[in-house]
């Protein structure tokens, strides 16, 4: 149900709950129950002595919560603490409402807690407050803290299952309206920014920098964000939803900074709990594309050399790709079942997931591009514009290293700050020689001490660049790999093709030769149906040869560029994706134990 409709039933609840006679049975005037908005501020004034919380009605998500307090609060000021009182003084109020309104009750006094009857009476529903508010933790902190050690000798005071339910409720949400709008911890799960950002770096996300967006899925489980631990369940629910709107921020996007977004190919995932994340894999797209080649070649066995045997079965795999595809999709969903890739050995699995755009998953990379840029990659150096892209301090590119000798594992941690555990150094034994991930520094502190030494840059050229090479296939079947992850467009790591990034308002000319790079933001961005007939291109059963843009969009890239899901594997990140900007490394741990806690990039600012 849409964010609006629930403002709308606010608006008339207290007209439908017979506001006016709560409002006169406790002192006040009738007129004040029917003016919108005043009603919940004297609501709030009579039940709990804070007015100020009808503020946090207006907050999605936390209005929901407010309404329940409000509701429960007033039919227990009638006397209602049962279970089932609390239950729909929580959920559905109306029936209480009226028994007070049809009956003429009066307002009950105020607990006497040094009274054992009246403590008994609540009691119960005081425990299905507190299970609501922090369900099993809530109970355990309630009773250590009603030990022996911890009571205080104070006459009449509130029950220990009152008083942690009361804190936990509003610590809770208090917790909920930073984390979801001023900001939020952020731990590095990957090496795709080393050495700018390092696994193991706690860091906090500034949402109000580009203004916090409203989520999409208000109504979830406080401080986790898309799974509760332990259980593996999700953290949210569907029941109230809200169209993507922003609060104004202070700031806007700038190129190369670092930026938190949700994972763009993350609306659909593998889900297992038994591995990192409760993912198989992020980017289901790509696993899909996997399965179906997979299952191709299961019936149409290749031979060995790439003969034209194995062009006319890449082309037949290629011209059926959606009937391939749809046998994965249903190979996934409902046999629930993958390959290992590196195996080719079955997995078993606990089906799809499909994520709304703020529960997907958190990545961060640099924001090299902005909407109306022209972008390209040759040789592994980004072009912005046509002109050498700033490179960040700390960004490390892939170099063979031959002739360097025996590695001194401590001077390389010591003297050059390589760290042997994040694979900043490995020897490839195939080819003889040392694979290092380096910065320019580096670079430069190495090529000087080991003179004798040739750093090669590794690179994957594209064979598009050379008119005299036919590709084979398995080139056709590489490129879809890489952005815009078509059959017949060539992009690498290394060698991406010119390309602009999309602006809120262009207009583009679409065909067949292009409307690759356009798939995705017309059809899962933007929410467009798209057919491609022999006819010509028809966008929501219409033919066209021009689209135009609803939002901006973005080209994300991590430092650690050979090591990097980023842009140049699944495209754009659009503008309602973004969650803010990575401003502060508070802790950092490495996950190699002899160096431990990494004190000098505690509280450092991200450049």
């Amino acid at each position: 149900m849409n964010l609006l409709y629930f403002y709308l039933l606010f608006l008339v609840h207290p007209y439908i709950s017979f506001w006016w006679h709560f409002f006169e049975a406790s002192g006040r005037k009738k007129w004040e129950a029917l003016v919108p908005g005043y009603n919940y501020y004297v609501a709030f004034k009579i039940t709990c002595e804070k007015p100020w919380w009808s503020l946090l009605m207006i907050i999605p998500g936390i209005h929901l919560c407010m309404w329940a307090v409000v509701n429960t609060s007033i039919v227990r000021k009638f006397g209602y603490y049962s279970p089932l009182d609390t239950i729909q003084g929580i959920f559905f109020p109306y029936v209480l409402f009226y028994k007070i309104f049809s009956s003429k009750q009066e307002p009950k006094p105020v607990t006497n807690w040094a009274n054992t009857k009246e403590t008994e009476d609540r009691k119960w529903g005081d425990h299905i407050i507190l299970f609501m508010t922090l369900p099993v933790i809530g109970h355990a902190l309630a009773f250590l803290f009603s030990l022996q050690v911890f009571k205080r000798d104070k006459p009449g005071r509130k029950s220990h299952v009152k008083e942690w339910g009361d804190s936990l409720m509003f610590a809770l949400i208090a917790a909920s309206i930073i984390r979801t709008y001023v900001f939020e911890p952020f731990q590095i799960p990957t090496g795709s920014m080393e050495k700018s950002l390092l696994v193991g770096d706690f860091l906090f996300v500034n949402k109000t920098a580009y203004g916090a967006k409203v989520p999409v899925t208000p109504l979830s489980f406080p401080l986790v964000h898309n799974t509760v631990p332990w259980i593996n369940v999700r953290s949210y629910s569907t029941l109230e939803t809200c169209n993507y709107w922003r609060i104004p921020g202070y700031a806007n996007i700038e190129r190369n900074d670092v930026v938190v977004f949700n994972f763009p190919a993350g609306d659909t995932a593998v889900y297992d709990p038994r591995v990192p994340d409760g993912l198989m894999g992020h980017n289901y797209h790509d696993i899909l594309n996997n399965e179906a080649l997979i299952l191709f070649q299961q019936q149409n066995q290749p031979t060995q050399s790439d003969s034209s045997a194995n062009i006319k079965l890449a082309k037949e795999f290629i011209s059926n790709i959606e009937f391939w595809k749809s046998k994965a999709r249903k190979m996934l969903s409902e046999k629930k079942i993958a390959h290992d890739m590196s195996t080719g050995k079955t997995i078993s699995h606990f089906g799809l997931i499909y994520r709304p755009v703020d529960k997907r998953e958190n990545y961060v990379k640099r924001c090299v591009g902005l909407p109306g840029d022209w972008m390209e990659i040759k040789q592994s150096i980004l072009y912005v514009n046509d002109k050498p892209a700033y490179v960040p301090e700390n960004q490390n590119i892939r170099y063979a290293v031959t002739n360097f000798g025996e590695l001194n594992y401590k001077a390389m941690m010591e003297k050059y700050g390589l760290e042997r555990s994040r694979n900043d150094y490995q020897f490839d034994q195939s080819r003889n020689c040392h694979i290092m991930e380096l910065t320019q520094t580096q670079l430069k502190q190495l090529q000087k001490d080991f003179p004798d030494a040739r750093f090669n840059k590794e690179l994957q050229p594209q064979y598009a660049d050379n008119l005299y090479y036919k590709p084979t296939a398995l080139d056709w079947l590489n490129n879809i790999h890489y952005f815009p992850n078509d059959f017949y467009i060539n992009n690498t790591a290394t060698d991406f093709t010119r390309f602009q990034i999309p602006s809120r308002g262009q207009t583009v000319k679409i065909s067949k030769t292009n409307i690759a790079w356009y798939r995705r933001i017309i059809t899962a961005y933007e929410g467009h149906s798209l057919d491609e007939k022999a006819d010509g291109i028809y966008i929501d059963g219409k033919k066209t040869s021009s689209y135009t843009f609803a939002m901006n969009y973005y080209w994300m890239m991590g430092d650690n560029r050979y090591n990097s899901a980023d842009s140049r594997f699944w495209g754009f990140v659009p503008e309602d994706h973004i969650v803010g900007r990575a401003s502060l490394v508070w802790f950092s741990k490495s996950i190699d134990p002899t160096i431990g806690i990494r004190w000098d990039r505690i509280f450092k600012w991200i450049e």
